[in-house]
Protein backbone atom coordinates (compact mmCIF):
# COMPACT_ATOMS: atom_id res chain seq x y z
CA UNK A 1 0.00 0.00 0.00
CA UNK A 2 1.26 3.46 -0.81
CA UNK A 3 2.93 5.08 2.24
CA UNK A 4 0.73 8.15 1.77
CA UNK A 5 -2.34 5.97 2.40
CA UNK A 6 -1.46 4.40 5.71
CA UNK A 7 -4.40 3.34 7.80
CA UNK A 8 -5.65 5.58 10.56
CA UNK A 9 -5.98 3.25 13.55
CA UNK A 10 -8.31 4.45 16.31
CA UNK A 11 -6.54 5.09 19.58
CA UNK A 12 -7.06 2.61 22.36
CA UNK A 13 -6.14 -0.86 23.54
CA UNK A 14 -8.16 -3.51 21.74
CA UNK A 15 -8.57 -7.12 22.79
CA UNK A 16 -9.36 -8.52 19.35
CA UNK A 17 -9.37 -7.64 15.66
CA UNK A 18 -11.81 -8.45 12.87
CA UNK A 19 -10.83 -8.14 9.22
CA UNK A 20 -13.03 -7.99 6.16
CA UNK A 21 -11.50 -9.95 3.28
CA UNK A 22 -12.24 -8.43 -0.14
CA UNK A 23 -10.73 -4.97 -0.45
CA UNK A 24 -9.27 -5.18 3.05
CA UNK A 25 -6.88 -8.14 3.20
CA UNK A 26 -6.93 -8.93 -0.51
CA UNK A 27 -6.98 -6.71 -3.60
CA UNK A 28 -9.98 -8.47 -5.08
CA UNK A 29 -12.58 -5.77 -5.61
CA UNK A 30 -11.59 -4.91 -9.22
CA UNK A 31 -11.73 -8.64 -10.02
CA UNK A 32 -15.15 -9.01 -8.41
CA UNK A 33 -16.41 -6.04 -10.43
CA UNK A 34 -15.07 -7.59 -13.63
CA UNK A 35 -16.92 -10.81 -12.77
CA UNK A 36 -20.19 -8.95 -12.15
CA UNK A 37 -19.93 -7.15 -15.50
CA UNK A 38 -19.32 -10.43 -17.32
CA UNK A 39 -22.21 -12.09 -15.49
CA UNK A 40 -24.74 -9.36 -16.21
CA UNK A 41 -23.66 -9.11 -19.83
CA UNK A 42 -24.14 -12.87 -20.22
CA UNK A 43 -27.52 -12.70 -18.47
CA UNK A 44 -28.70 -9.85 -20.70
CA UNK A 45 -29.69 -7.59 -17.81
CA UNK A 46 -31.56 -4.34 -18.59
CA UNK A 47 -29.21 -2.31 -16.41
CA UNK A 48 -25.55 -1.39 -16.03
CA UNK A 49 -23.77 -2.09 -12.75
CA UNK A 50 -21.96 1.22 -12.27
CA UNK A 51 -18.58 0.97 -10.58
CA UNK A 52 -19.40 3.54 -7.88
CA UNK A 53 -22.54 1.60 -6.99
CA UNK A 54 -20.56 -1.63 -6.92
CA UNK A 55 -18.21 -0.20 -4.30
CA UNK A 56 -21.16 1.23 -2.38
CA UNK A 57 -22.50 -2.33 -2.08
CA UNK A 58 -19.14 -3.72 -0.99
CA UNK A 59 -19.55 -6.34 1.74
CA UNK A 60 -23.13 -7.14 0.73
CA UNK A 61 -23.67 -10.92 0.29
CA UNK A 62 -23.49 -11.90 -3.38
CA UNK A 63 -27.02 -13.28 -3.63
CA UNK A 64 -28.37 -10.20 -1.86
CA UNK A 65 -26.87 -7.98 -4.57
CA UNK A 66 -28.91 -9.90 -7.17
CA UNK A 67 -32.03 -9.43 -5.03
CA UNK A 68 -31.33 -5.71 -4.80
CA UNK A 69 -31.24 -5.48 -8.60
CA UNK A 70 -34.37 -7.60 -8.93
CA UNK A 71 -36.22 -5.18 -6.67
CA UNK A 72 -34.69 -2.10 -8.28
CA UNK A 73 -35.40 -3.08 -11.89
CA UNK A 74 -38.29 -5.53 -11.60
CA UNK A 75 -36.27 -8.51 -12.82
CA UNK A 76 -36.69 -12.02 -11.46
CA UNK A 77 -33.24 -13.57 -11.67
CA UNK A 78 -32.58 -16.57 -9.43
CA UNK A 79 -30.39 -14.92 -6.79
CA UNK A 80 -28.65 -18.07 -5.60
CA UNK A 81 -28.00 -19.37 -9.11
CA UNK A 82 -26.57 -16.07 -10.34
CA UNK A 83 -24.48 -15.72 -7.19
CA UNK A 84 -22.80 -19.06 -7.87
CA UNK A 85 -22.28 -18.15 -11.54
CA UNK A 86 -20.69 -14.87 -10.53
CA UNK A 87 -18.34 -16.58 -8.08
CA UNK A 88 -17.35 -19.09 -10.78
CA UNK A 89 -16.38 -16.15 -13.01
CA UNK A 90 -14.39 -14.63 -10.15
CA UNK A 91 -12.54 -17.89 -9.53
CA UNK A 92 -11.26 -17.75 -13.10
CA UNK A 93 -9.41 -14.50 -12.27
CA UNK A 94 -8.15 -15.37 -8.78
CA UNK A 95 -4.61 -15.87 -10.05
CA UNK A 96 -4.51 -12.09 -10.50
CA UNK A 97 -5.29 -11.14 -6.88
CA UNK A 98 -2.69 -9.76 -4.50
CA UNK A 99 -2.56 -9.06 -0.76
CA UNK A 100 -3.01 -5.58 0.66
CA UNK A 101 0.33 -5.71 2.39
CA UNK A 102 -0.15 -3.07 5.09
CA UNK A 103 -3.31 -4.73 6.40
CA UNK A 104 -1.85 -8.24 6.23
CA UNK A 105 1.20 -7.03 8.16
CA UNK A 106 -1.04 -5.62 10.88
CA UNK A 107 -2.94 -8.90 11.15
CA UNK A 108 0.34 -10.76 11.52
CA UNK A 109 1.60 -8.34 14.17
CA UNK A 110 -1.57 -8.61 16.24
CA UNK A 111 -1.52 -12.39 16.16
CA UNK A 112 2.18 -12.43 17.03
CA UNK A 113 1.35 -10.28 20.05
CA UNK A 114 -1.12 -12.92 21.21
CA UNK A 115 -4.28 -11.03 20.27
CA UNK A 116 -7.15 -12.98 18.65
CA UNK A 117 -7.86 -12.23 15.00
CA UNK A 118 -10.76 -13.20 12.76
CA UNK A 119 -12.34 -12.60 9.36
CA UNK A 120 -15.93 -11.48 8.75
CA UNK A 121 -16.64 -11.32 5.03
CA UNK A 122 -19.74 -10.97 2.89
CA UNK A 123 -18.35 -13.49 0.40
CA UNK A 124 -19.20 -17.17 0.12
CA UNK A 125 -17.10 -19.18 2.57
CA UNK A 126 -15.30 -21.40 0.00
CA UNK A 127 -14.31 -18.29 -1.97
CA UNK A 128 -13.17 -16.43 1.15
CA UNK A 129 -11.06 -19.39 2.29
CA UNK A 130 -9.52 -19.72 -1.19
CA UNK A 131 -8.79 -15.98 -1.27
CA UNK A 132 -7.01 -16.19 2.08
CA UNK A 133 -4.99 -19.15 0.80
CA UNK A 134 -4.02 -17.22 -2.33
CA UNK A 135 -2.53 -14.38 -0.27
CA UNK A 136 -0.58 -16.68 2.02
CA UNK A 137 -3.04 -16.74 4.93
CA UNK A 138 -4.32 -20.31 4.72
CA UNK A 139 -5.23 -21.42 8.26
CA UNK A 140 -3.94 -18.09 9.63
CA UNK A 141 -7.37 -17.02 10.89
CA UNK A 142 -8.93 -19.58 13.25
CA UNK A 143 -12.29 -17.82 12.91
CA UNK A 144 -13.87 -17.02 9.52
CA UNK A 145 -17.46 -15.78 9.56
CA UNK A 146 -19.50 -15.47 6.34
CA UNK A 147 -23.21 -14.94 5.60
CA UNK A 148 -23.84 -18.69 5.83
CA UNK A 149 -23.12 -18.44 9.57
CA UNK A 150 -25.68 -15.78 10.49
CA UNK A 151 -29.28 -14.81 9.86
CA UNK A 152 -28.40 -11.35 8.54
CA UNK A 153 -25.33 -10.20 6.65
CA UNK A 154 -23.82 -6.74 6.52
CA UNK A 155 -24.92 -3.95 7.10
CA UNK A 156 -26.44 -5.74 10.10
CA UNK A 157 -24.02 -6.38 12.99
CA UNK A 158 -24.56 -10.15 13.22
CA UNK A 159 -21.32 -11.23 11.55
CA UNK A 160 -19.10 -8.95 13.62
CA UNK A 161 -20.89 -9.86 16.84
CA UNK A 162 -20.47 -13.57 16.10
CA UNK A 163 -16.77 -13.10 15.30
CA UNK A 164 -16.23 -11.20 18.56
CA UNK A 165 -18.14 -13.87 20.50
CA UNK A 166 -15.94 -16.58 18.99
CA UNK A 167 -12.82 -14.56 19.87
CA UNK A 168 -14.09 -13.95 23.40
CA UNK A 169 -13.94 -10.16 23.09
CA UNK A 170 -16.48 -7.45 23.90
CA UNK A 171 -17.69 -5.26 21.00
CA UNK A 172 -16.29 -2.07 22.53
CA UNK A 173 -12.87 -3.72 22.80
CA UNK A 174 -12.88 -5.10 19.24
CA UNK A 175 -11.48 -3.24 16.22
CA UNK A 176 -12.81 -3.83 12.70
CA UNK A 177 -10.87 -3.30 9.47
CA UNK A 178 -13.20 -2.49 6.56
CA UNK A 179 -13.13 -0.89 3.11
CA UNK A 180 -16.85 -0.60 2.35
CA UNK A 181 -19.73 1.51 3.61
CA UNK A 182 -21.84 -1.60 4.19
CA UNK A 183 -19.21 -3.09 6.47
CA UNK A 184 -18.61 0.17 8.30
CA UNK A 185 -22.33 0.44 9.03
CA UNK A 186 -22.22 -3.12 10.38
CA UNK A 187 -19.30 -2.24 12.66
CA UNK A 188 -21.15 0.83 13.91
CA UNK A 189 -24.28 -1.24 14.56
CA UNK A 190 -22.15 -3.73 16.50
CA UNK A 191 -20.75 -0.96 18.70
CA UNK A 192 -17.23 -1.49 17.41
CA UNK A 193 -14.59 0.99 16.33
CA UNK A 194 -13.19 0.61 12.83
CA UNK A 195 -10.26 1.47 10.57
CA UNK A 196 -11.03 2.31 6.95
CA UNK A 197 -8.94 0.72 4.20
CA UNK A 198 -8.81 3.25 1.32
CA UNK A 199 -10.44 2.56 -2.04
CA UNK A 200 -7.84 1.23 -4.52
CA UNK A 201 -8.21 4.31 -6.73
CA UNK A 202 -6.99 6.60 -3.93
CA UNK A 203 -4.19 4.53 -2.46
CA UNK A 204 -1.73 6.55 -4.49
CA UNK A 205 -3.29 9.83 -3.34
CA UNK A 206 -1.71 11.77 -0.49
CA UNK A 207 -5.20 12.72 0.69
CA UNK A 208 -7.29 9.55 0.74
CA UNK A 209 -10.98 10.10 1.27
CA UNK A 210 -13.07 8.37 3.89
CA UNK A 211 -16.19 6.61 2.57
CA UNK A 212 -19.39 8.54 3.02
CA UNK A 213 -21.45 7.15 5.88
CA UNK A 214 -25.11 8.06 5.98
CA UNK A 215 -26.41 9.28 9.30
Amino acid sequence: MNPHCQLLIPAGDFDGYIFDCDGTLAETMPLHYKAWLALFKEAGTPFVFEEDYFYHLGGTPTAEIVRIFNKKYGTDFDAVKLAHQKEDLFIETMHELTPIEEVVALARSYKAAGKPVSVASGGMKPIVLKTLEMIGLKDFFPIVVTPEDVERGKPFPDMFLLAAEKMGTKPEKTLVFEDAVTGIKAAQAAGMQYAVVPHPSVRGNANPVKPYIEA
